[in-house]
């Protein structure tokens, strides 16, 4: 049965991801003048939409990702032609500002044009006819840099040359690519430091500090400011030699050996298993003891991001290496199974799970996939190499056919995910 709390903290997590990795692509693409037609996030039906300078910001229905659709990125997808007919209406400036392609006779003033030549891309002009006269001159028209094409009432902004992605510099594409991740990294410091501000900073001490309510350690009747000496006989000295310890032990019995007030005592404890990406984890509901800092908290978000992107390259090379098999892997079903799971813990370990999907998200774009932003920054490195960018036609296959392999691999591992935890 689906709760909505669970569905409520998958579609902020997730929705948060997505976002700010595509604002890293808008945000830049913008600064270098490209002309984004649309900022999505999902796929699918548009269910929300506006327009806001130059741009239709919108919701669609399926929440499996996002996109900054920039102009130049694929084929135009209005062009006139010599012998199509055209409605002109102009601006203050005498230039034209809409081209009306049907229902012309529903616009005031319009001016009805045969084309015979027509460049929306480098020179901005339109020659023709007036429409039905004969034996005139061929008129024409300065287009305005803005101009917009209306077809069935929908506005279409055109796309000079110099407002293609394909006309930036190397670098300025670079950038434009490479920021989604990055958003995607600053936004795992920006949690972790939250986190640091509000709960404390964890001392690595095998003392323990706040315990859940309904956790195991409560349960067993370990008590907050309890210094742990050994587990099952052996010693610990760290919080996160206690981890690994629980972690490696759900639903085992251990016996811990802790100091009290002075006094020695041991307490049988079973941790609670706990499903994360497919792989069991123990957990007894104890967080370290925690101290408070602002610098400390500066430096606990650029640490914990660093740890946990070396963690994660780490499990993505035992991947490529066959380590580990792709059983390993999560698709949304895994993900949102896993969120259920955390947000019982609390919303500083919801809040740090979002950290770590973020990280996840960042690295996994990076990766030299083709329609992956590491499989365009790829192709600018070859660019960078040959002095010449590759043909954008050859480069659009490679990114189709690595966008349809990747769109198997998700159904693979979602029916993975779908026998591992409803069948």
């Amino acid at each position: 049965m689906v709760s909505f709390q669970t569905l409520l903290s998958f579609i902020i997590i997730f929705g948060a991801l997505v976002f700010f990795h595509e604002l890293g692509h808008l945000v830049l693409a913008k600064r270098a003048g490209i002309l984004c037609r649309e900022f999505a996030i999902g796929f699918g039906p548009k269910v929300f939409s506006f327009t806001r300078n130059e741009t239709a910001y919108t919701i669609r229905l399926l929440p499996i990702g996002g996109f900054v659709r920039m102009a130049g990125e694929d084929p135009e997808m209005i062009d006139l032609k010599p012998g199509q007919t055209v409605g002109l209406l102009f601006g203050a400036n005498g230039k034209v500002t809409k081209m009306i392609l049907n229902n012309k006779d529903q616009y005031h003033d319009v001016r009805v044009i045969e084309i015979s030549k027509a460049d929306l891309e480098h020179s901005l002009f339109i020659s023709g006819f007036e429409h039905g006269e004969e034996d005139q001159a061929e008129m024409r028209f300065e287009v305005d840099e803005r101009a917009v094409f209306v077809q069935d009432g929908q506005e279409t902004q055109i796309a000079p040359h110099d407002r293609q992605f394909a006309s930036k510099s190397l670098l300025q594409r670079t950038l434009t690519i490479l920021a989604g991740p990055v958003m995607n990294f600053i936004l795992a410091i920006v949690v972790f430091i939250a986190i640091a501000l509000f709960q404390g900073i964890p001392v690595d001490t095998a003392m323990l500090g706040e315990l859940t309510e309904d956790g195991a350690a409560k349960e067993a009747g370990l008590q907050k400011d309890d210094v742990i000496t050994a587990i099952d006989g052996q010693g610990v000295n760290t919080w996160r030699e206690v981890v690994e310890i629980i972690q490696s032990n759900p639903s085992t019995e251990l016996t811990f050996e802790i100091e009290r007030a002075g006094d020695q005592l041991e307490v049988a404890v079973t941790p609670k298993p706990i499903e994360l990406e497919g792989e069991t984890y123990g957990r007894i509901g104890a967080y370290a003891p925690m101290e408070k800092s602002v610098l400390g908290s500066l430096e606990y978000g650029v640490t914990q991001t660093y740890f946990w992107t070396k963690q994660i390259i780490f499990g993505f090379g035992q991947l490529i290496t066959g380590q580990l098999s792709i059983d390993a892997l999560s698709g949304p079903v895994g993900i949102y199974k896993s969120t259920e799971e955390v947000a019982k813990s609390g919303v500083f370990y919801l809040a740090q799970w979002g950290a770590l999907l973020s990280i996840n998200l960042a690295i996994f774009n990076l990766l030299p996939v083709p329609a992956l932003d590491g499989g365009r920054l790829f192709f600018f490195l070859v660019e960078a190499i040959r002095g010449k960018p590759i043909d954008r036609h050859k480069e659009g296959m490679v990114h189709f056919i690595g966008f349809a392999l990747l769109m198997l691999l998700m159904l693979v591992v979602t029916w993975n995910d779908i026998q591992r935890f409803f069948l």
